[in-house]
């Protein structure tokens, strides 16, 4: 392949060290992708937002196209000893709130769900059934909804599987989550995830709020249907007393997640959620990174950002833990790689971007509960559904979803805001798209900008604006608790 730039294509070179410029025009078939902006000898690195992304693996003339074709990954080695220098501290914010549901540990939801939760996928059925006869009903009229969030796991796995911890510890984040307000946890009966083991495992007791039901206990489907409808009912009836009221911002933890990403993502949606994000760090509140196999390439940029040693040794593990178990380069998928993207160095760079500058203060195993405000990561996988299912579970009330190919997915009970990397997917897709940082490529605002509009939006879908995913229903099938390893 051997495509040059089209004479009258419009182009971005995004740092001065850059040897490579970005296709911005909407109507090119290389939109979004890399051009030679000099000669680059066979062996020279390639390199983009001042970053090394690759290598050139033969002479790659003047405005030619560079990509997979003449590209290959450049990996650097990473030490925990650059942590701490690049530490940007937060400017001082003013006293901003939204209108949340007070729980009574004091934490804050954004929303008020009903969700019927199961320990195995033997009871995904009559869950589903229950929740949709609730719905049909009318329950759900006083809330923000009734879900039932199923799973293909919970038996047939080792009881010190990882799989087995990350179910477990996903189930009793969404069952006590800020913005649930009230969760029936239904098993089956015979599974390996008992619900008395889960229950004790994380110090949880039954109550007005939180229930419990096995389907062989209670005489089978239709027994259990019955009871669980009156269950939901019962909690419908608290929930629906509750009202919004005044809480800061630092009661805010933000999901951080891209998917469909393109050669857009790293200049206009992702710097703008980054931009947002620091806004909401420096008011207090919490962003969460996810995805950890999208962090390899850039995980310098993210150590030089730690605390100190021992949250960028975290870090270096979980990154090591993955390189063991996959291949970093599997990752950009054939959509990334039509959108622009060549390698994954190239793609994390975007992926990180969404974290902003502020330092990172913690690193989280999937689903653990977030243990202090700042700026953290999640280890999670790069499967959207299934990191955004741990970033919930760790207490995310709000999800923001960047996408420059374009993502349908919502996730209950945290309102999920889809911001479109380029202005030809938002109107495309305008129904799924609740923002379009494409205004950014096309000159008409800066990363700034609509990093703003990305805040204020936050504040206003925290305070119960509905989302795109929201209005269409969705959120209940994007509950993916990471699960692996041997089925038994």
């Amino acid at each position: 392949m051997s495509s040059t730039r089209r004479r009258g294509d419009r182009v971005i070179v995004l740092h001065p060290r850059d040897n490579v410029e970005v296709v911005l025009d909407e109507g090119s078939s290389l939109k979004g992708h890399k051009l030679a902006r000099v000669d680059i000898a066979e062996g020279e690195s390639i390199v983009k937002l001042g970053e090394i992304v690759g290598m050139a693996t033969e002479p790659i003339d003047s405005g030619a196209h560079v990509h997979s074709h003449n590209v290959a990954p450049d990996r650097r080695l990473v030490t925990a000893a650059e942590a701490g220098s690049n530490l940007v501290a937060s400017p001082d914010a003013g006293a901003r709130t939204f209108d949340g549901y007070v729980r009574s540990d004091g934490r804050v939801g954004t929303r008020n769900h009903i969700v019927v939760l199961t320990t195995v996928n033997c009871s995904a059925s009559v869950a589903k059934v229950m929740a949709r006869q609730a719905r049909e009903s009318g329950l759900a009229a006083a809330v923000d909804g009734i879900s039932a969030l199923t799973h293909e796991g919970g038996c047939g796995i080792g009881v010190d599987s990882a799989s087995l911890a990350n179910l477990r510890r996903t189930i009793a984040g969404y069952a006590t989550h800020a913005n649930t307000g009230g969760a029936l946890i239904l098993g089956l009966g015979c599974e390996i995830n008992q619900i008395q083991g889960l229950l004790d495992e994380f110090g949880l007791v039954e109550g007005d709020r939180l229930r419990v039901m096995g389907i062989q206990e209670q005489g089978g489907s239709s027994a259990t249907i019955a009871s669980g409808l009156a269950v939901i009912g019962e909690m419908v009836d608290l929930a629906g007393a509750d009202t919004r009221t005044p809480a800061p911002l630092a009661e805010l933890a933000l999901a951080l997640q891209c998917g469909g990403s393109d050669g857009y993502s790293a200049i206009t949606a992702n710097p703008a959620l980054g931009y947002a994000s620091d806004l909401l760090v420096a008011h207090g509140g919490t962003a969460v990174l996810g995805e950890t196999p999208e962090m390899h390439g850039a995980e310098h940029l993210l150590v030089r950002r730690a605390l100190n040693t021992s949250v960028a040794q975290d870090l270096l593990d979980r990154l090591a833990w993955w390189r063991q178990h996959s291949e970093p380069e599997d990752n950009p998928t054939p959509g990334n790689k039509a959108g622009g993207l060549t390698t994954i160095a190239e793609k994390s760079l975007g992926s990180v971007a969404k974290g902003g500058t502020s330092p990172l203060v913690d690193v989280l195993r999937y689903a653990e509960p977030i243990r202090r405000k700042g700026f953290m990561i999640m280890d999670s996988p790069g499967y959207d559904p299934c990191s955004v299912t741990g970033e919930i579970a760790s207490g995310c009330n709000l999800v923001c979803f960047t996408t420059g190919r374009g993502s349908v997915s919502g996730f209950v009970p945290a309102p999920s805001i889809k911001i479109a990397t380029n202005t030809g997917v938002f109107e495309r897709m305008r129904e799924d798209m609740d923002l379009n940082a494409g205004t950014i490529a096309s000159g008409e605002e800066s990363v700034a900008e609509v990093g703003e509009r990305i805040f204020e939006l936050l504040l206003a879908t925290a305070s119960g604006q509905q989302t795109a995913s929201e209005a269409l229903g969705f959120g209940e099938e994007e509950f993916v608790p990471w699960q692996s390893g041997v089925v038994t």
